[in-house]
């Protein structure tokens, strides 16, 4: 994934900051990200969704709205409106770069920001939220003891995360009159609500009536013990792999087969938490998996090992030769399951000092089929032939570069 920094002119015309997180291949469809009130571009949830997009092939621009993060103009001025208004403006923004955006994605107010302004936004095919309010005045409970002052002096400064922040009397005032249902009613896009029922800043009641107002097609998933900002790595990856996987459903993200006997293309691994060893596994937009390590050895287990890798593709390997070979002989194979096991531990092997040592892979294969004792013989031969088992016995050669 490329990162680009840019800016664009916000809806009064100040500069905001903004991330594109661009694909390293492909780019096939554009995604807009509308962060939490008075958080910014960069928290981890939106830099692992933006991350797992990428991967797909959708380009994603996350920035930060007027007056706050790496933004121009006063927080103060800036109301609910002015957040929609922004979120068109960074809209205007790709479509002059031929960047349309067909998704939008909005955590807590950010949500109820891509609610309002996905109604006016015509190209827009599938909105998703996280954490977000029904009624936008639900932020003023953040700061209900300064409500007063806000009130009488038309501004006053509030502690919102340890961080001071001026509210204006306006923002008060238009998030009050920001009514959601009429533009969830009228939402021309598929939705997805994502919402923690222990979120103890916007309960989760927020969310039963955002999904009940909208229209199908409609979907909702529960974050489970996730906190409001969505801050542990395995929430956020969690959340990522849900709206990646939801969005290919209504984005258009399917490359061209490319033609016969053309290599199969790049796996892209990247890392999706640098604390850890978990990794994004990507073949193209559509293919999307997670290495790691064992929690022994100070990964997370969250998805296979390097070893587990390699063990799983000369069982798939076998498996489907087998099949291939069955098939064109009209033979009564009815099911083929290969059990390996490697001998070899991959964190163990990554210390320095290890050793080298002969690998030995331990195939176990089961046929289920009304076959003779010739065809099993022959189908167990034809199992030694499968490419991946050819490319363990011979040697091979890694080149490695390494990029500026």
């Amino acid at each position: 994934m490329a990162t680009k920094r840019i800016t664009f002119p916000g809806h009064n015309g100040d500069t905001l900051a903004a991330r594109l997180d661009m694909p390293d291949g492909p780019h096939l469809a554009t995604a807009l990200f509308a962060h939490c009130f008075t958080c910014g571009k960069d928290i981890p949830a939106a830099r692992r969704i933006a991350a797992r997009l990428a991967g797909m092939g959708i380009a994603v621009l996350r920035f930060d709205f007027t007056g706050l993060g790496h933004s121009e103009g006063e927080f103060s001025n800036t109301s609910f409106t002015s957040n929609v208004e922004d979120l068109i403006a960074a809209c205007a923004y790709l479509d002059s770069e031929g960047l349309p955006p067909a998704l939008l994605i909005g955590h807590s107010l950010g949500g109820a920001a891509v609610l309002k302004a996905a109604a006016q936004m015509d190209e827009i095919k599938a909105v998703a939220t996280i954490g977000a309010p029904f009624d936008p005045e639900h932020v003023t409970h953040n700061f209900a003891d300064a409500l007063p002052e806000i009130i009488s002096k038309g501004v006053a400064e509030v502690s919102l995360g340890g961080r001071p922040f001026k509210i204006g009397k306006s923002f008060i005032e238009d998030v009050a009159a920001g009514e959601l249902a009429p533009a969830i009613g009228n939402l021309r896009a598929a939705l997805l609500v994502l919402h923690a029922p222990q979120d103890a800043i916007v309960s989760i009641d927020n969310a039963s009536q955002i999904f009940l107002a909208a229209k199908h097609p409609k979907s909702f998933v529960t974050l489970d013990n996730a906190d409001h900002l969505v801050t542990r790595a395995a929430d956020s990856e969690y959340a990522a792999d849900v709206i990646a996987t939801w969005a290919s459903l209504y984005l258009p993200l399917k490359q061209p087969a490319p033609p016969p006997g053309a290599p199969e293309g790049i796996v892209r691994v990247a890392e999706a938490d640098p604390n850890g060893f978990l990794q994004d596994v990507n073949a193209g937009p559509t293919h999307h998996t997670l290495a790691d390590e064992p929690l022994a050895y100070g990964g997370t287990n969250r998805g296979m090992s390097p070893y587990g890798f390699l063990s799983a593709g000369l069982g798939a390997c076998t498996s489907m030769t087998i099949r291939m070979y069955a098939r064109r002989k009209g033979w009564p194979l009815e099911h083929v399951s290969v059990d390996v096991c490697h001998d070899k531990v991959h964190a163990q092997d990554a210390e320095t000092g290890s050793g080298d040592k002969i690998d030995t892979w331990r195939r176990r294969i089961k046929l289920t089929g009304d076959l003779s004792d010739d065809q099993r013989d022959r189908l167990l031969e034809i199992a030694d032939r499968c490419p991946v088992h050819r490319t363990f016995e011979r040697s091979s050669e890694v080149l490695t570069e390494l990029l500026p």
